[in-house]
């Protein structure tokens, strides 16, 4: 009991253990903010990713595709796998009816009811939402073939009518599509990967009207991508010969499927199928074909911010090792005026072990006390991180961290992790701990005939 008592004591009497608390607030306080909104930034890209992707994707990235998509078939028949959707994915030279510029983009061909049930595209949609199956059938006129536009892409077009998007990241949709047009073109390849059209005007071209805008959250998507009907895409690229190709399969796993265990066995059924393939015509095409996780598939997006973190988390360390620094001049500070409370506690029978539990008990609650005061500093400024950074845009037209006409983000996250939480309160207290370690120790190895005399007195 005295231990805690003359830890508390030592703790409220000496203002030289307030610098030590504020220190260690001031630290968690800055950790806990930062990573809450990094760790926040890599979460939601993550999951935009995966709903773009599915939970795997059987693809090549060879612009002739490969044959025999209807492995997918053999897919659906598993009770592992929830849907299934082909893909065709390429570039092509993208020309609006209004003006003689074009713009080179990534197409990506699909069936949308199925491509929504494989990923969350139904869930991009804006006028179509409700109703995936007239993804591409153009409100103003639904016989007319029609295109889904990432969000940003009308805006490269020169559309007058793309929605634009705020200083808070929402977009203003218009209540009407503009009702107009633009012309796809593509160089067709067939399976060997030479011109399919050599001589004969080299290109397939196609005209589609705007149906709708996809808002993925992904802002490479969004500013670079069109979609287009299946079969509209598959013939644009020169994939719809007598042995048709896609580029991909996106796949979705039952709810209760690991998805390391799911792409395993889907990698197990493609290198049987392929096997089977083997003597048929264009088989060697399958060789380029992969099986990879929506991770590994999406890796190229994802790890630049999963680098972010670790170099961020790296430098918090490093500031971490400053605050040990501080608890051991205080505690440093504190031990050496005390050698009289030393002396007569050792005196009475006070062992070196409880000498040294009691200085470090003291730091102990230099860590706590620290942690708990920067935990919900931290906690109270990302509850009104979004708060305050909209009343610095309207009162100073200023936007510290992100402006969102740049940005693909809608609000800066302040979802608290509280695994990360506890990763950031426990380093702290261990921080404490290590930086009074050598005082303590310094303090249990004194010897009351040493501090007692009346000389020290």
């Amino acid at each position: 009991m005295y231990k805690i008592i003359l830890a508390t004591r030592y703790l409220l009497k000496r203002r030289i253990a307030y610098f030590a608390v504020l220190a260690v607030a001031l630290c968690v306080f800055i950790v806990v903010v930062v990573m809450t909104v990094l760790t926040g930034l890599v979460s939601d890209l993550k999951q935009k990713n995966h709903r773009f992707a599915g939970d795997c994707v059987v693809g090549t990235e060879s612009q002739v595709g490969f044959v025999y998509y209807d492995f997918m078939k053999i897919l659906d028949r598993e009770e592992f796998v929830e849907a299934t959707s082909p893909v065709i994915k390429s570039y092509a030279l993208v020309s609006p009816s209004w003006t003689e510029q074009s713009l080179g983009l990534e197409i990506m061909g699909i069936e949308p009811v199925r491509h929504s049930k494989a990923t969350g595209f139904g869930k991009t949609l804006y006028h179509h939402r409700d109703d995936v199956s007239k993804a591409f059938e153009p409100v103003y006129e639904p016989n007319l073939m029609g295109c889904v536009l990432g969000i940003d892409v009308g805006h490269r077009l020169g559309s007058t009518l793309a929605p634009e998007r705020n200083s808070k990241g929402r977009y203003s949709y218009s209540s009407r599509l503009d009702e107009t047009s633009v012309s796809v073109s593509c160089v067709p390849l067939t399976a060997k990967g030479a011109l399919a059209k050599a001589g004969l005007g080299l290109v397939n071209t196609r005209s589609f009207y705007y149906s709708d805008y996809s808002h993925s959250g992904l802002a490479r998507v969004d500013s670079s991508m069109i979609y287009l009907p299946f079969e509209e895409a598959q013939m644009l690229c020169g994939m719809d010969g007598p042995i048709k190709r896609a580029s991909a399969i996106h796949i979705k796993f039952k709810p209760d499927v690991k998805l390391e265990a799911g792409c395993e066995r889907v990698a197990s059924l493609w290198r049987s199928f392929r096997q089977e393939k083997a003597d048929q015509m264009y088989a060697d095409l399958l060789e380029k074909v992969t099986v990879q996780s929506w991770k590994g598939y999406r890796r190229a997006f994802i790890a630049a911010m999963e680098k972010e973190q670790t170099m961020m988390t790296a430098m918090f360390a490093l500031v971490g090792i400053t605050t040990v620094f501080i608890v051991f001049v205080v505690s440093y500070m504190i031990i050496s005026h005390k050698s009289k409370d030393i002396g007569i506690l050792k005196s009475i029978g006070v062992s070196n072990t409880n000498v040294l539990l009691l200085f470090l008990g003291f730091s102990f609650f230099v860590g706590l006390l620290g942690s708990a005061i920067g935990t919900v500093g931290g906690w109270r400024f990302l509850v009104h991180i979004n708060e305050i950074e909209g009343w610095l845009y309207d009162k100073f037209d200023y936007q510290p961290l992100w402006d969102r006409t740049i940005f693909a983000i809608d609000e800066i996250p302040n979802t608290i992790d509280y695994k990360v939480l506890g990763v950031i309160i426990l380093s702290a207290i261990a921080a404490c701990l290590a930086g009074a370690l050598l005082p303590c120790r310094q303090a249990a190895k004194q010897k009351p005939v040493e501090t007692l005399q009346v000389s020290q007195l």
